[in-house]
């Protein structure tokens, strides 16, 4: 392997990480470097913006969902033809679950799993010389987790760039550029985190215009030097999650989105064909598919529009009389009977399953998740544990009279309960599959 690595982090969410990613990652490729982005924990959309930035996959990387073994198989296949990674961390740098060692979920677990150093992230904005007292717990937290150097966001003036920086230079940790306040560089949000670089009308000029904002503000030298050779030992894909069949049907438009970079390159390399399909282009599954899977996404954007697709759902109906079907979040409202809406419409869904769902009501429901299968369904085999995760707003208003499809437990395994439903060769849930347990 050629590639160098570095691990972009920063004290919590919202500290500017996925801005200066994403116009880190356009700048280096503007130079001719093959970069590419990771994104640790589970999240969707950030891999889908390091996308965009770079023109090529994404990777989502999990230490509490995937076994280091498959880190290490996933890592190296991302770095294969690359010269440099830039793994964007989830929340704060050392955010995870109390669990066994390096399975936390926090991005720091990668920094001790791949010994790479980590590009500190700090905004500085409503603080000076305080940000070093934070730089400082950084650099002494964990030995294990090596901090290379600092890059300063959201600082107000040359005077307050000044104060901040000489502050924590002063504790020997380099700084390596300053962002300054600008409010044009922030993404756009919505109730699950940012909106996804496919439905922002001027992505790539957005990211055009952080990439000038981290050239004019940063040493892109100074950070290339800062990443460390990417040296891992081979991997295995033992506990991705196997194909469900050999042609897939993969819903795929707008209101279908989240299924995990990781998961359709692993079915790829096992030999299956993804055959994708629109829904809200009243398309229904193509019949000479093995299986129908519906993703995570955001159905309750586009509920209107999914219950005219008569074409759509009748294929569908047809599909699983003889097929498997199932549905992840959203996809699995979509399989329910009624879709309530933010604005309290109900909406007739698919009906293969008997649950009704609102997202009228709202309740987030936000969590690692340890599934084991009450039966076989495309995830996994009857008794088998699959590790994954719930984002959701939206909520079941009737559980209706279906059987569960698992058992879920949290990350800590404190049992929540039955989950989903099963209904013939139909099944769905809340619970978005990562890998095997």
């Amino acid at each position: 392997m050629t590639a160098r690595a570095l691990i972009i982090g920063a004290p919590r969410s919202g500290s500017g990480k996925t801005s200066v990613t994403i116009g880190l990652l356009r700048a280096f490729a503007r130079r001719g470097v093959k970069v590419r982005g990771i994104k640790t924990g589970p999240d969707y959309i950030d891999s889908g913006f390091h996308e965009a930035a770079t023109r090529l996959p994404g990777l989502n990387l999990d230490s509490w969902a995937m076994a280091p073994d498959l880190l290490r198989h996933l890592a190296r296949e991302q770095a294969e033809d690359a010269e440099l990674l830039l793994i964007e961390s989830a929340m704060g740098l050392f955010d995870g679950i109390v669990t066994e060692p390096n399975r936390s979920g926090a991005a720091s677990d990668l920094a001790r799993l791949f010994g790479l150093p980590v590009l500190l992230v700090l905004d500085v904005s409503g603080q000076s010389q305080t940000a070093a007292a934070v730089a400082c717990g950084f650099i002494h937290y964990d030995p294990a987790v090596k901090i290379a150097a600092c890059i300063l966001n959201r600082a107000g003036s040359e005077r307050h760039r000044k104060l901040s920086g000489d502050a924590i230079e002063a504790l020997g940790l380099p700084v390596v550029g300053t962002v300054l306040r600008d409010p044009t560089l922030i993404l756009p949000e919505r109730h699950l985190g940012l909106v996804q670089a496919s439905e922002h009308p001027e992505m790539d000029a957005h990211i055009e215009r952080l990439a000038d904002a981290m050239e004019r503000s940063l040493d892109l030298d100074a950070i290339l030097a800062a990443a460390k050779p990417f040296d891992l030992p081979p991997g295995s894909p033992d506990r991705a999650l196997p194909p469900p069949g050999q042609r897939i049907a993969l819903a795929w438009d707008a209101a279908f989105t989240f299924l995990y970079p990781h998961i359709q390159r692993e079915w790829r390399a096992s030999g299956a064909e993804i055959v994708p399909f629109s829904p809200l282009a009243d398309e229904a599954p193509p019949r000479d598919c093995d299986v129908c899977w519906l993703p995570g996404g955001y159905p309750e954007l586009h509920a209107g529009k999914l219950a005219a697709a008569e074409n759509f759902k009748a294929g569908l109906a047809r599909f699983a009389a003889a097929k498997p079907v199932h549905g992840e979040c959203g996809g699995y409202m979509v399989l329910g009977e009624t879709l309530e809406d933010a604005d309290g419409i109900t909406h007739v869904m698919a009906g293969l399953l008997s649950h009704r769902t609102s997202f009228a009501k709202r309740r987030m429901n936000l969590g690692y998740r340890q599934a084991k299968l009450l039966a076989a369904c495309p995830i996994g085999q009857t008794d088998e544990t699959i590790r994954g995760h719930e984002f959701h707003y939206a909520s079941v208003v009737s559980r209706g009279t279906d059987e569960p499809v698992a058992t879920i437990a949290d990350g800590t395994a404190r049992e929540i309960g039955p989950s989903g439903g099963r209904r013939d060769l139909v099944s769905g849930t809340f619970f978005h599959a990562i890998a095997r347990g």
